[in-house]
């Protein structure tokens, strides 16, 4: 925050599949989603630690739809009104 600049707050959501939904709140365990307010400028990965998901179950991360690579994911900031959708490993047969 530079010279007193007025710390600003947005409103997202947050979508968490399969397995990681233990990581939601108790209330939106069967919805997989949650409403957060975040500071403005809050990133992917910012989220992921607030949650305590663990690094190795974040595996497919989208906003609004669009593929964040990891290496992104620790500079790509959320904007108002995203969607942040965040998958585990999923393995078929």
């Amino acid at each position: 925050m530079r010279g007193g600049a007025k710390l600003f707050r947005m409103n997202i959501t947050l979508k968490l599949f399969a397995s990681l939904t233990d990581y939601l709140p108790d209330e939106s365990k069967y919805t997989n989603i949650v409403a957060l307010d975040v500071p403005a400028d809050t990133t992917i990965l910012q989220l992921v630690e607030q949650y305590h998901l663990p690094e190795k179950l974040v595996h497919l991360v989208l906003v609004n739809g669009s593929y964040i690579a990891p290496e992104l994911r620790a500079s790509k900031t959320l904007q108002e009104g995203d969607v942040l959708a965040i998958w585990p490993p999923i393995a078929g047969g």
